[in-house]
């Protein structure tokens, strides 16, 4: 079917109103309404969310029997809706009956200084945010309170958080999406004192659907107090929002470990005010155990992390965690971050288990994702390539929907291993290209802008690393000489010219998308809040390579058994084994164990170029275990295990094992350090500690280590195992 012009029909109040937003759409895309096709809204009983679009003889009615139902209908035509051919044409798939899955199916919004977006935005913002994810099936709009004193507030809010909150609500009412606050326990007070606070918050809001209350992250109560003041407050919203629901999550705080326990017996008692319970990060038991334990008669909610790459429930390529230290140091926890793929598959995990979710979020860099995410709590059963494809034609008109699908999945594809390794960058980088060479208009859209950015950013990475793994090989060819000078003028070798425009270009659009979105890629310029919070300008240029570390350790050398040593240091020799968390990844082992945490550094100052890219990942569990093969036979071993120095004092009883047998337990950190390694090879907050593997421990070469901490757990960032067999020291 090809539209040309419309003309819009509506037959009641909330007809009426839908027709108005409508047009509001259809003026986006500079679709006239003159004549030509003739689109009806009718109103029609049916389940609130559930509608129709049909075709009746040439015109396309939609119909529901709310608002909501209608923003829904709406949406779907102009997912389906192909501008091609300087026409407009609607594609088969557009007609017919829908119906939620799930019940809860929504996102959450920050208006707070740590946002990476939304505190530069203003209700207006807000209202298109929250059409834009209806367009996807959301229902939902989470939205967070301030303080006792409206909440912190940063040089880009024009309204306090509080002030925001009661506009927000206003917004979302306007369009029949329920509200949802996620209001923590922050505010030193008594149980009393802190639901009168949240009654007098409520009362002020136009509509308020349900408060999610986090058990942990922040709000460090034990269960009985916290769950005592979720009551509480859920007394105090029944005398302004009767209908309005209680749902606390079951997140644990740090340093209570039978939090969970106590979480669960206090529900047992089937308090009236607790409508359901949300789990997410910092979970007290995992989504299984939880259902299996709490009583049926609570509903759970999911609150997914679809907004962070790495520190976070799904880092990238969870449950691998693998994700390569160079693009994990340059693009960071909060980059701009479609991962379709990967959250279809974290999606299945899990919904089985809730009535839907509502996604935690700081921003717009997750905006793909939470149009995959919202999709699929609507329909599991849609194709990525669907929902993708609808997001091109919503969102991106006038782009060939196939080659903008094909291009997000690029994106997601270009984290996949080590990115000098990955041709598919350039290839993803050159379709956005050719997508805005066929489309120039989209220039303007913050959407695309938003692709080509992180496909710049992926190419610049991989660029770099080649070009500085070729420095780096050459730099230590030449150090074997050893011509320190020769080497020290190759590693201060300069990037080409193109790799510098690609660079200034990535200035350029960050300027354009602040403008467009308010996304703060930057600290300096456009007022993040730290560099960890999406500001990918201000970690882009982090070291990729030992180029930085090599330059400077040559800078420092005073004779050239410095270049030995150095050279002996980084590389294994005959019989010896390393392992780096961050270089090899737990993957030659066969993998992490369920539960294992891979911290990372490499986002931040630490990765200055003053240590080597061995050292920025941090393995933190109750154990590890690996199996290494190679080594002497006979040979009685030297283990140094390299560990990050404790932030406080405390005794950690470790112990370690070699094939079974224990060659050390007790305190780690009451162990002597190895003064002059340490201060010969690791920074200031790093120390390792020697352990002794006997030869009988080892088993024609090969020993199966294991180390753990039963209470706090062990971190630590690389092991090698030396042979003590002289002349091979």
């Amino acid at each position: 079917m090809k539209i040309t012009s419309v003309s819009v029909t509506a037959e009641g109040e909330k007809a009426l109103a839908a027709a108005g937003l409508f047009r509001e759409e259809l003026s986006l895309r500079g679709i006239p309404e003159s004549g030509g096709t003739e689109i009806v809204f009718r109103e029609t009983e049916m389940p609130k969310d559930d509608f129709e679009v049909a075709d009746r003889e040439g015109r396309i009615v939609f119909r529901a029997s709310s608002l909501r139902g209608f923003i829904y209908a709406y949406s779907r035509f102009f997912r389906k809706l192909e501008k091609r051919n300087g026409g407009w044409f609607c594609v088969p798939e557009l007609f017919g009956s829908f119906s939620p899955k799930y019940r809860f199916r929504g996102h959450q919004f920050g208006y707070r200084p740590k946002n990476n977006t939304c505190d530069a935005w203003g209700p207006k913002e807000f209202r298109r945010a929250f059409l834009d994810t209806m367009a996807f099936g959301s229902n939902i709009a989470e939205i967070m309170p301030g303080g006792t004193d409206d909440g912190e507030r940063n040089g880009l809010m024009r309204w306090s958080e509080n002030e925001m909150l009661f506009l927000c609500s206003e917004e979302a009412d306007r369009i029949d999406i329920d509200v949802s606050v996620w209001y923590p326990n922050c505010e030193k007070s008594t149980p009393e004192e802190s639901a009168e606070l949240r009654g007098k918050i409520f009362e002020k809001m136009k509509r308020l659907n349900f408060v999610f209350p986090p058990g942990g992250d922040p709000g460090d109560y034990p269960a009985g107090e916290f769950l005592d003041r979720a009551v509480l407050a859920s007394r105090k919203m029944a005398e302004s929002h009767p209908e309005a629901q209680m749902w606390p999550s079951a997140q644990k705080p740090k340093g209570m470990p039978g939090w969970g326990n106590d979480f669960i017996e206090y529900l047992e008692k089937c308090p009236g005010e607790i409508a359901g319970v949300v789990t997410g990060p910092n979970e007290a038991m995992d989504i299984d155990t939880l259902r299996r334990r709490l009583p049926a008669g609570y509903p759970l909610r999911y609150y997914p992390d679809i907004t962070h790459n790495v520190r976070c429930t799904f880092p990238v390529h969870h449950p691998r965690d693998d994700w390569h230290y160079a693009m994990a140091s340059t693009l960071g926890r909060e980059s701009i971050n479609p991962r379709p793929l990967e959250y279809r598959h974290i999606h299945r995990l899990v919904s089985r288990y809730c009535e839907g979710s509502v996604s935690y979020s700081e921003g717009s860099n997750d905006d793909v994702n939470k149009a995959v995410w919202g999709a699929l709590d609507w329909d599991p059963e849609t194709p990525i390539t669907e929902i993708l494809e609808d997001y091109a034609r919503f969102f991106m008109p006038g782009a060939k929907p196939s080659d903008v699908a094909d291009g997000i999945l690029g994106l997601e594809h270009n984290w996949i291993g080590d990115p000098a390794e990955n041709p598919g960058i350039e290839s993803t980088l050159a379709l956005w290209q050719k997508i805005l060479e066929n489309t120039p208009e989209l220039s303007g859209n913050w959407r695309f802008v938003f692709c080509l950015f992180r496909a710049e950013c992926d190419a610049l990475v991989r660029r770099r690393r080649i070009f500085e793994l070729g420095l780096v090989r050459e730099a230590e060819r030449l150090l074997r000489i050893p011509d320190r000078k020769a080497a020290l003028e190759v590693l201060g070798t300069e990037y080409p010219e193109s790799y510098i425009a690609l660079r200034e270009d990535l200035n350029v659009k960050a300027k354009e998308l602040y403008g467009m979105i308010g996304i703060q890629l930057s600290v300096e310029e456009f007022h993040a809040a730290a560099p960890d919070r999406g500001a990918t300008l201000d970690t882009i240029d982090r070291p990729v390579t030992n180029r930085a570390y090599l330059k400077k350790r040559v800078e420092e050398m005073t004779s050239d058994e410095d270049a030995v040593a150095l050279l002996r240091h980084m590389h294994a020799g005959a019989g010896e084994y390393f392992f780096s968390v961050a270089e090899d990844t737990c993957e030659v082992f066969g993998g992490k164990p369920a539960e294992a945490y891979l911290n990372f550094k490499g986002d931040g100052d630490f990765n200055d170029g003053s240590v080597p890219m061995e050292l920025i990942g941090i393995y933190d569990h109750y154990f590890f275990e690996g199996a290494v093969a190679g080594l002497l036979p006979e040979t009685e071993y030297e283990l140094r295990l390299v560990l990050p120095k404790p932030k406080r004092p405390s005794k950690v009883e470790m112990y370690v094992l070699a094939d079974g047998g224990e060659i050390f337990r007790g305190d780690i950190f009451a162990l002597p350090s190895d003064e002059e390694y340490d201060k010969a090879w690791l920074p200031e907050s790093y120390c390792s500690k020697v352990f002794t593997v006997p030869a009988k421990n080892i088993k024609n070469g090969c020993v199966r280590l294991r180390f753990g901490e039963d209470r706090y757990g062990i971190e630590f960032a690389e092991f090698r195992l030396t042979p003590k067999t002289k002349g091979l020291k």
